[in-house]
């Protein structure tokens, strides 16, 4: 078996506070998120238009898109990275390093030259710091999840490892309601939309800058941590391992498969309720578009157009803090089931539900404000309970000497076939079916019977001894 023998639940004793262990697991991944969002917020609103402008709205979208998902291509080249790091040299120092490589390369976005600027140039310039971040939040979302588990009391595991997920949601509220802010801010009255002037202009970076504070904190936070006592242990016992990657491939490859496919409906769940829903939420109706180009002496094309709800964007993004909001609160809950109940049954009974949530988009989506609110709500509430104990479910998978290293490859190689793919395929499904969300469900559907099968393969890690 590739995963550590399953002999007591007795884990390491903390040398962490549990106040500093919280905040510490949280404030980053809460950065990683923010910032993350800010791109995904901004490849539907602004880098169409500033950064990509081929003429065709379609094909700006998927290019803006595609430099979304390559930041997914970069994160098992960040996992290697920094799982290395962090299991040759530690968490804390791993930690730190991640967080200010994404912090920089974030910051740097809000700077960059615009196409109308140096042309070409400023999509490649683009799609470089957007790997960066991929990059670095490769290394950061697993050495979070262990600062978490690995200090936890005995019993309490998923519920101390909720914390990291717990910065996802956060992470999409603050970075959201700083776009409304501005866009409220700057809003042209006589100018329907969000794409004022002065938001196009320079308004769009202000979130990217804000990141440098956001950073500034997460690191004065981090630098107080003193490493856990499993890797403490694992150094003085000289189960340090010197290459980390080639043991985990080795020793526990099933555990590798078995943690990238358990991730993948978690994955495209996410990425379909976030940056799909906003681009069908306030892509305007056929109707309103021909008006659009009517009166601006453009000539429509009803078959090339991809029809949506409709919603503006102000509009539409309170729907979706609404909905984050359940993602929230059940991130939390899912712990204490996780710790109760198993990670594993409690994940197979999500995944199930979420495959019934697939069929569901057809008759939500179409139904008025009331059921997409019910359906954001509902999809929200699902994310919630599958991402939370993942924070404990893939590092029990792995033994102390290469926990950072297989927790960070399962968990990025899956952001691949999860979320780098996701929003492009939702795209062309969505087109594929005249603007019907029909096809986009059966693709979420189809994911999570992917994750189901691998979840039943995968034995229960709730009683693993996280020293092992």
């Amino acid at each position: 078996m590739s995963s550590p023998t399953a002999t007591s639940a007795t884990s390491s004793t903390p040398r962490n506070s549990p106040a500093r262990v919280v905040l510490a697991s949280l404030v980053g991944t809460t950065i990683e998120f923010y910032d993350f969002y800010v791109y995904a917020t901004a490849a539907v609103l602004v880098f169409p238009h500033l950064f990509f402008p081929t003429g065709n709205e379609t094909t700006a979208l998927l290019a803006s898109f595609a430099t979304f998902g390559a930041a997914m291509l970069a994160r098992p080249i960040g996992a290697i990275f920094f799982g290395h790091l962090g299991d040759r040299l530690g968490r804390k120092t791993t930690l730190v390093a991640s967080l200010m490589t994404m912090g920089i390369a974030t910051f740097l976005i809000g700077v960059l030259p615009t196409h109308a600027q140096i042309g070409p140039w400023a999509a490649v310039l683009l799609l470089v710091m957007r790997l960066v971040q991929g990059f670095a939040i490769g290394g950061e979302w697993s050495g979070a999840a262990l600062v978490a588990t690995e200090n936890a009391p005995k019993g309490k595991r998923a519920w101390y490892g909720t914390f990291p997920q717990l910065g996802a949601p956060i992470g999409f509220i603050i970075a959201n309601m700083l776009f409304y802010g501005i866009n409220v801010a700057l809003a042209d009255p006589e100018t329907p939309g969000i794409a004022s002037e002065a938001f196009l202009s320079w308004g769009w970076r202000i979130p990217f800058l804000f990141s440098a504070v956001m950073v500034i904190v997460g690191l004065w936070v981090r630098l107080k941590l003193v490493e856990s006592s499993s890797f403490e242990r694992a150094k003085e016992t000289g189960k340090v391992t010197k290459l980390p990657l080639a043991v985990a491939f080795k020793d526990h490859w099933r555990a590798l498969i078995l943690g990238t496919f358990a991730m993948l409906a978690t994955y495209v769940l996410f990425y379909l309720m976030t940056s799909y829903t906003l681009t069908f939420g306030t892509r305007p109706g056929l109707v309103a578009a021909e008006k659009v180009a009517n009166a601006a002496g453009v000539e429509f094309d009803a078959a090339a157009y991809v029809p949506g709800l409709g919603y503006s964007y102000n509009d539409f993004i309170l729907m979706l803090v609404f909905g984050v909001v359940f993602f929230a609160i059940f991130t939390l809950v899912s712990g204490p089931l996780a710790d109760r109940f198993g990670r594993r049954k409690t994940l197979i009974w999500v995944t199930v539900a979420i495959a019934a949530f697939g069929f569901l988009f057809v008759p939500m989506l179409g139904g008025g404000t009331t059921l997409v609110m019910f359906f954001l709500a509902l999809g929200f509430t699902l994310m919630g309970l599958t991402f939370g104990p993942m924070g404990a479910f893939l590092p029990e998978m792995f033994p102390t000497n290469v926990r950072y290293t297989g927790s960070a490859v399962a968990y990025n190689v899956s952001s691949i076939l999860g979320a780098a793919l996701a929003p492009i395929i939702a795209v062309w499904l969505w087109g594929l079916a005249d603007g019907s969300p029909v096809y986009v469900g059966l693709y979420l559907t189809g994911a999570a019977v992917l994750t189901l099968v691998s979840l039943i393969l995968t034995p229960e890690t709730k009683d693993v001894d996280m020293d092992a």
